[in-house]
């Protein structure tokens, strides 16, 4: 059985085809994922992406005849869509500044973060903040709107016709979904957006077979099934709820790492420091924590790869370091200013990769206390390939620290929706040490973050 698995992220957007039987990746098409930067306001290229997912089914089809195909996609958006079928407004880029005009007017209906278990956060990255700041800024088109689909779902839509919600997204630091409840949460219900809310489908479900049309211009055969699909994060969750036992935390690396505790210790999340309730395919609540470190990495200029001793050693030697936060406005240090208390022009290039690898290590870190988590750390996403990130996530955690089997967890994991099961997590555990002096340092970093 070969899955195809439609995986758009923010920063790029791939085609992967996952072999059923083995999970393995056999084949995969990828594009940058750019914003639009024109009127009504930045959004994405969603016709852009259409072009590209039927042209790399197409393709795919001809190394490997496509059996089923499922999606996953990052969250803190969503699209509104007409009668017709076609978007009433564009699909509104979450870094937007424009929904905080109406902030404060937002404070005032949003549900509070003990119904929700969502914090209030910048820019776009409330789906609920965006819709309700679409529904006022522009609402002749939101007036022609006939669904509120959730990312992944419009996907699912444009490729079956049949409209649906999923949980995973909706719970999403959406404002959309009470995750203890679940249940949509009262701003839907106070806002009207209710008759605008597509029956709730798991996300393993088949919302119907490929669109004729579409399955035509692709070269599919007809009747493909399509799978609901699912949130990012928690497609690289999924394998992990479906076979391995309480506790443990998934460290979900890409543009943001999304840290996931499972089984975690009773603690309460503080929500000014990005902590949140996420909710698993399954549907239940998941106290997760976030930060921009795939962005971070590449605005630092990151390599991953592994690090000689010697630029370890001039890292540890002269407490090289950076302090949070960047970007300023996520993570668990909001409004913080990023600072070198070494000059990045002070140390050799590999020193420098040395101090970017253990601020992304010891950001996650925090994370993971906030939220409770305990037992093993499984890192998952491009993260896992940086040996230096691994092993200081080792010292300031005090747990074992794990590497999935994959690059793109994502794809494999949105793959199990189609598969109905999910692999055992091939896992290999981080043996190497970092020299002795790395637990002073993590243990002086939080102290000069403490320090603030």
């Amino acid at each position: 059985m070969i899955i195809a698995v439609i995986d758009i992220g923010k920063t790029n957007a791939k085609v992967v085809l996952v072999d059923g039987e083995s999970f393995r990746e056999v084949a995969a098409r990828t594009m940058p994922n750019g914003v639009v930067q024109a009127a009504p306001y930045p959004h994405f290229d969603t016709e852009k992406l259409w072009a590209f997912i039927v042209e790399s089914l197409a393709a795919l089809n001809r190394e490997h005849p496509i059996d089923a195909i499922s999606v996953t996609t990052h969250g803190a958006t969503a699209a509104l869509v007409g009668d017709d079928g076609k978007l009433v407004l564009p699909v509104l880029d979450y870094e937007h500044e424009g929904p905080q005009e109406l902030g404060e007017e937002y404070q005032t209906v949003r549900p509070r973060f003990k119904e929700s278990g969502t914090p209030v956060l910048p820019v776009g990255l409330n789906a609920g903040l965006q819709i309700y700041w679409q529904s006022k800024r522009f609402p002749a088109e939101f007036a022609k709107a006939r669904w509120i689909l959730m990312y992944v779902q419009y996907w699912s839509f444009r490729l079956t016709g049949v409209a649906a919600s999923e949980v995973t997204s909706l719970g999403c630091h959406a404002d959309l979904w009470e995750p203890r409840n679940g249940r949509f949460s009262s701003l839907v219900e106070s806002q009207g957006w209710t008759r605008l809310m597509p029956p709730v489908r798991k996300a393993g479900d088949v919302l119907g077979p490929i669109l004729p049309e579409i399955a035509q211009a692709a070269g599919l055969r007809p009747g493909i099934p399509v799978h609901c699909g699912i949130h990012d994060s928690n497609a690289s969750l999924l394998p992990y709820v479906l076979t391995r036992r309480a506790p443990y935390a998934v460290v979900s690396t890409g543009t943001w790492v999304v840290v996931m505790a499972i089984g975690a210790r009773p603690v309460v999340l503080d929500e000014a420091r990005d902590t949140l309730v996420n909710v698993n395919a399954l549907g239940d609540p998941v106290p997760s924590a976030r930060f921009m470190g795939g962005r971070a990495f590449s605005v630092l200029g990151g390599k991953s790869g592994d690090l000689p001793p010697e630029a370890i050693a001039e890292v540890l030697g002269r407490g090289a370091m950076l302090l949070p936060s960047l970007p300023e406005d996520s993570g668990p240090f909001p409004g913080r200013e990023a600072t070198w208390t070494v000059a990045r022009e002070d140390l050799s290039e590999d020193a420098a990769q040395a101090v970017i690898a253990f601020h992304l290590a010891l950001m996650t870190a925090t994370c993971l206390d906030l939220i409770g988590a305990e037992g093993p750390v499984i890192v998952e996403g491009p993260f896992a390939a940086n040996r230096a990130f691994l092993m200081m996530l080792k010292v300031a955690t005090a747990s074992a620290v794990l590497t999935g089997g994959s690059a793109t967890g994502t794809s494999v994991g949105a793959a199990c929706l189609a598969a109905g099961r999910a692999p055992e997590p091939a896992l290999v555990t981080i043996a190497e040490e970092l020299p002795p002096g790395a637990a002073d340092y993590a243990a002086r970093w939080r102290s000069l973050v403490a320090e603030g």
